[in-house]
Parts: structure tokens; sequence; C-alpha cells
């Protein structure tokens, strides 16, 4: 029952949440003073009862990291009142004395301390059906690396039983002939066949998944007419392809929440890390802190964009005059991306040979 003779309106407690698949760990800050460490059920309302009884009428702001928990947790204590966000791990400062020493108490602690003093900024949360999309798609990219295993599993079959792999199957694409033309390997024993055919049959399950789930994916961007132009949109850009603009939108969802594109960039993971000491200023090269559904495929996708459009082969040509070629394109791919901001902003098709 709520204790009636407790009234703490004006004060504001904060609540830092280490969470865990079967627990949460949780801190309470009240007037810069920690009230209160214990653990609980992985439970919103649960948490929202506590909080209403022991310190009722009170502000109640709470944060925890993101990861394997996703927003569902987010979206509830919001709905119960409590003005939650969620952060970036990579975001939160950290007292050396904490890295050396890493418990659940430490980490809800250093939450709940930050948040307190105003350090932390939430990520960006997507509606339920943004991330749904979202899901299906980073869906896709986990089944392209099981093909990735699986195409090794079968070459280092063909490796361990003294075979050549042929020079076709080193390709990237395996077509179906490159297959038939494994399964027909003039193999010695009938167990290792059977091995070797029971690694294609998988290998060929994984690309029918693959080839399904692009349709269902199609299919979704199709009936959302914002998704379906911006998807339309994104692909006038040369080097965009129709999988890298759907993974830009579902991934980015909101062009507008960056409102520069360095933001963009930094999201990304295309601004480099800086390290800084007096008058020294030393760039480490990119950040490790990146979006890895994007940025790769960005980069490989700046080598086909140096082909088709002109301004960005010219640009190319004369960072390489300056940097190495590697370091020239991760250049090349920030242009990329400024065209990827200022087609989705504007609404508006690319022309080639625009000069960025």
């Amino acid at each position: 029952m709520k204790n009636s003779q407790l009234d703490f309106t004006g004060q504001t407690l904060y609540i830092g949440i280490d969470v865990h698949k079967k627990s949460w760990q949780v801190t309470i800050l009240l007037n810069g003073m920690k009230v209160k460490v214990f653990s609980m059920n992985p439970n919103p309302k649960e948490l929202n009862n506590y909080l209403t009884n022991h310190y009722p009428n009170a502000n109640y702001h709470s944060v925890y990291e993101a990861g394997f928990s996703g927003f569902w947790a987010n979206r509830q204590l919001q709905a119960l009142g409590i003005k939650n966000i969620v952060v970036n791990p990579a975001d939160v400062p950290t007292k050396s004395k904490e890295r050396r020493k890493k418990t659940d108490k430490i980490d809800s602690s250093k939450l709940a301390r930050e948040l307190s003093v105003g350090n932390l900024d939430g990520v960006y949360i997507p509606s339920t059906k943004a991330e749904a999309l979202r899901t299906l798609i980073r869906l896709r990219r986990q089944i392209v690396n099981d093909q990735t295993r699986q195409k090794n599993r079968i070459k280092s079959l063909l490796l361990f039983l003294g075979y050549s792999v042929p020079e076709d199957v080193e390709t990237k694409h395996w077509s179906q002939r490159y297959i038939k033309a494994l399964r027909n390997l003039d193999i010695e024993h009938e167990e290792s066949k059977a091995t070797l055919n029971e690694l294609l049959n998988n290998l060929n399950f994984i690309r029918s998944q693959l080839v399904q789930i692009l349709e269902q994916i199609k299919g979704f961007i199709a009936k959302d007419q914002q998704a379906d132009k911006t998807v339309r949109l994104l692909k006038t850009i040369p080097g965009i392809g129709p999988i890298l603009a759907v993974i830009l939108y579902s991934e980015i969802i909101d062009i507008y929440r960056f409102k520069k594109l360095d933001e963009l960039a930094n999201y990304v993971g295309l601004s480099p890390a800086i390290y800084s000491s007096a008058d020294k200023e030393i760039n480490l090269g990119l950040t490790k802190q990146k979006n890895k559904y994007i940025r790769n495929y960005l980069i490989e996708s700046a080598w086909i964009a140096i082909r088709k459009d002109p301004a960005l082969q010219m640009a190319y040509g004369q960072l390489c005059k300056k940097i190495p070629s590697n370091k020239a394109i991760i250049r090349i791919s920030k242009k990329l991306l400024n065209r990827i901001r200022t087609v989705w902003i504007n609404q508006q098709e690319y022309v080639i040979a625009t000069v960025a």
C-alpha cells in the first residue's frame, strides 16, 4: 500500500537500471544521495509500484543502456509516467575505478549518478512499426553471414579431403551451375560425399531463405508510401543499390533528427577519433563507435560511386594525390553520405555530377 504519510511532491528521483534477462539492478538517488540499491524482476510495472509506494508524488527519471533488451521497457516505463531514456553504453562517463571493477551495483549507480548531473543523452527510439521493419532487415544480414559461413564450411571440407576448390567457387556468388559442379565432384568415399551434399543442401536452404525475406521486405516497403518514396529516391544516387537503400531507411528512419552532416557522419561512424592533449591533437582514424549495419556497406558503395559519378571520381583523384587510396575512399564515403542526406531531406532525385 502507498504510504499516505509521505509526500515527495517537487522532488526528483534519479533511477539507474542495469538490465539483465532475469533481473534488474536498480539504484535510486535523491538529493544527491544514494537512498536505495536493490535487485528486482525485469518488470516496469513492479518498479513503478515500488516508486509510488515508497516515494509518492515524486518526479521519476530513469535510464538504462541500449542492448539486447531493446526498447520495450522504455515504452512501458514512459507509459507508466516514468521519464526514461535509453543510452549508448559507450556514451556513459566512467571513472577509472569503475573500469577496473565492474559489477551490476556499480553499473546501476553510475547510470543514476550521470543521469542526475545531466551527463546522459538518450538514443533515438523508433516506432514499433519501424523497429519491426529494422528487425526483418537485420535478420537478412544475419542470414547472409550464415551463407558465408556455410560456403567456408564447404571449402574447408574439400580442402580437408584434398580436393582443389574449383576456381569459380572462389567468387562471391555461387550460381546453381557451380553448386551442381560441386555435387558432381568425384569423391572417393560415400560418407564424405554425403557430408558435402548435406552442406550443399543447407546452403540451398539458406539461399531460399534470403530470397523469401527479400520479397517480404519489398512487400512491406511497397505498403508504406513514405518508405517506398524514400527508398526509390535513394536508389537514384550512384553506388546506392536496393539493399543499401532499404538498410539506410530502416536504420536512420528519421533523417531530420540529424541537424548537420557531421551528426549523421558520427552516427554512421565516419567521424575520426581524436586524441587531444595540451596543444597536440592526433587523428586516430575512424572511430570504433559506429552503426555496423551502415558503415561498411557505405564504404563499399563509395568504390562503386566513384566509377559512376564524375564529381566523386574527380574528388577521389584529387584526394589520392595527398593521401592513400584507403583513406581517400573514407572521405568519398562522407561525400556520398552528404548526397544521401540531401536527397532524403529535399525529397528529390539525385542529379549526376553535382559537386558536393
